[in-house]
């Protein structure tokens, strides 16, 4: 336990699965029904079939081979019993049609099997031809041609009996069922934090040291559900994602494994928390498939997990250890599990609570009928966006890459929105010709607008009329003295 402690940390708190403390007594619970068996078995009967049974007939090797083995045994030793008494029989008939039961038989007379004077006689003479034992005290004579056709008769029916019988008992015995009985899996899953991400996992191994060919592991998730349209599915069967996508569901089943099915959007678990799974019913169903190494024939061993056998928060112990040139097993922990800490949160309400947290909200623009933003409205966006970015993490500043970024985003909004409002107040025709690619605004404005719109405009007032001509003019900053030209354009430099 301290070695777990020294490798795992303080923070895990050991939890027994197996069996309750003492002095623990939990209130008794109702069995739920399972779908399928830990076993693998499933609790599936068929019913009310009427006219349908006689299709077991029609595939009457596969309805034998499916028997359990107390019936197998039983018309084994039956149908024998029947076609040996039955064969016998008839050779007790032939005997006593041409009177040779009751007259001896000698030189002058030829029976049609030597030796036969009553029914157990031609038992014994039956078992002798059939096992192809051939005593030599009984035969059967040339002089008896029925005799002759039943011999041909009981031959061919022996050779399909023998083979119908044994191929069933052979396949019978040589079944992959009981492969499957050295495939183990936990007894609980989990569910807890793997790679920054809640997971649900549990645990298979191989008890036999010849590998599972191509072994593939499937999960399904049955839970009943209602549909949109008012139909109720009692068995609704889901598919859990165990790797498809990546290939982890093809299995190099050397040692014990540990299957991962990750809980995202595209999950059925996506809106499961540790609250809700306690008022939760669904069923785990989990298939392992694989071929045989040493008989070549497919396998398949299943077992399922309710939603009681769904530990949240446990993790599995480690089972393999490096030891002097191999690595060694340990199957006394294959079942154990361990608490770690683990959010009660669902994905989904993780998710949620990220987004509402999130500094990086944006305001919403108001699009839908071409409304036209205030400018004062885009600087308090952009306000609250410098606000904002002082509050973000070191590492989100240092990801915008400049510290001057909202007031950057200033001016070009500023910008943006009087371009919109000249526009707006533009002439349509005008209008029009300026969505024109290629077109600038300098071409669209007029001169007049745009001498009021320079911040010369006021100053050029003020002066006289000559000098208000001479700034005028196309080269008034050619005519004036290279100290007034530098002053000039310090005064109107936009800061």
């Amino acid at each position: 336990m301290s070695a777990l402690r020294r490798k795992f940390g303080d923070d895990y708190q050991v939890v027994t699965t197996l069996s309750s403390g003492p002095g623990f007594n939990q209130p008794p619970k109702k069995k739920r029904q399972r779908f399928v068996d830990k076993n693998g078995r499933c609790n599936v009967q068929h019913g009310n079939l009427g006219s349908e049974n006689s299709r077991y007939l029609s595939d009457l090797f596969t309805t034998l081979v499916d028997l359990k083995w107390r019936w197998n045994l039983f018309i084994f030793i039956l149908t024998y019993t029947v076609a040996w008494l039955f064969m016998a029989f008839m050779w007790w008939v032939i005997a006593y049609i041409r009177g040779d039961l009751n007259k001896p038989h000698g030189e002058d007379d030829t029976p049609c099997v030597a030796n036969v004077y009553n029914f157990p006689s031609a038992f014994l003479f039956f078992i002798e031809t059939e096992a192809t034992i051939g005593y030599g005290h009984r035969y059967i004579t040339d002089k008896c041609p029925e005799g002759i056709i039943l011999f041909l008769f009981q031959s061919i029916l022996g050779s399909i009996v023998d083979a119908f019988l044994i191929g069933c008992m052979f396949i019978k015995m040589s079944q992959p069922k009981k492969r499957a009985e050295t495939l183990m899996f936990s007894e609980h899953a989990v569910i807890s934090m793997r790679d920054g991400k809640l997971t649900l996992m549990f645990r298979v191994g191989n008890l036999r040291n010849s590998h599972m060919v191509s072994a593939q592991m499937r999960c399904k998730l049955l839970k009943s559900r209602q549909t949109p349209e008012g139909e109720f599915l009692p068995l609704d069967q889901l598919e859990l994602d165990v790797g498809f996508s990546t290939g982890a569901d093809q299995l190099f089943l050397v040692s014990p494994l540990t299957i991962c099915h990750v809980i995202d959007p595209k999950s059925p678990f996506y809106d499961l928390s540790q609250q809700s799974m306690k008022t939760e019913q669904f069923e785990i169903v989990v298939i392992l498939e694989g071929i045989v190494e040493t008989t070549g024939m497919t396998c398949q061993a299943r077992t399922s997990y309710t939603e009681d056998e769904v530990l949240w928060g446990h993790r599995f112990y480690p089972v393999i250890s490096l030891e002097e040139g191999f690595f060694k097993v340990d199957y006394s922990q294959f079942h154990g599990t361990f608490e770690v800490p683990t959010t009660p949160y669902s994905v989904k309400e993780q998710e949620e609570m990220l987004l509402i947290s999130s500094p990086l909200t944006a305001p919403a623009l108001n699009s839908s009928r071409g409304v036209k933003t205030e400018t004062n409205n885009s600087v308090e966006c952009l306000h609250s966006l410098d606000d904002i970015s002082t509050r973000m993490p070191l590492k989100l500043q240092k990801m915008t890459g400049r510290e001057d970024l909202p007031k950057k985003l200033l001016r070009m909004s500023s910008t943006t929105s009087e371009k919109v409002y000249s526009l707006g107040d533009l002439p349509l025709k005008l209008q029009r010709i300026r969505s024109v690619p290629g077109n600038s605004e300098e071409k669209l404005v007029p001169k007049s607008s745009k001498v009021a719109s320079d911040p010369m405009s006021q100053s050029l007032a003020d002066l006289p009329p000559k000098l208000q001509r001479l700034a005028g003019g196309s080269r008034i900053e050619g005519k004036l003295p290279p100290k007034l030209r530098k002053m000039n354009s310090e005064r109107f430099t936009l800061k």
